[in-house]
């Protein structure tokens, strides 16, 4: 049923950062690929960052995510492309991306892939919190 798809603004309870555990230079095409593979219906991101910086839609911000187990029917997802070694230009994308999403989802918590119980996933490899914190991302 499609209505169990949709993601309403007023549910998103979290944005949640991700890394890929892919190659360096995949793009949300290619993540968009390996998801397909896994039988899911397309990517389960909503936005990518690539190395460079540039941002990448997935699934758009109305359609469930499929990118952290028990949550993806309150939350958004963002992958940052690589496996811990994000760069300035990434992170620069990532808070702009942030900070627009902060306004239009006031009450979502923002948190790492890791940071929710039900997994063993190390993802992103950094301390979202913390980082967040010190970019004053509110």
């Amino acid at each position: 049923m499609i209505e169990n798809k949709v993601l309403l603004k007023d549910q998103i309870k979290y944005i949640v950062i991700h890394c890929s555990d892919t190659n360096e230079n995949d793009t949300a095409e290619d993540i968009h690929k390996l998801h397909l593979s896994f039988g899911w219906e397309g990517i389960g991101y909503h936005k990518v960052i690539k190395k460079n910086g540039d941002l990448e839609n997935g699934r758009p911000e109305f359609w469930r995510g499929a990118h952290v187990y028990g949550h993806n029917h309150e939350s958004l997802g963002i992958c940052l492309i690589g496996k811990g070694n994000f760069n300035k230009k990434q992170f620069n994308a990532l808070k702009k991306l942030l900070i627009l999403w902060k306004k239009k989802y006031p009450l979502a918590t923002i948190i790492g892939h890791k940071d929710f119980k039900n997994t063993k996933k190390t993802c992103p490899n950094f301390d979202v919190f913390s980082w967040v914190k010190e970019n004053n991302i509110i």
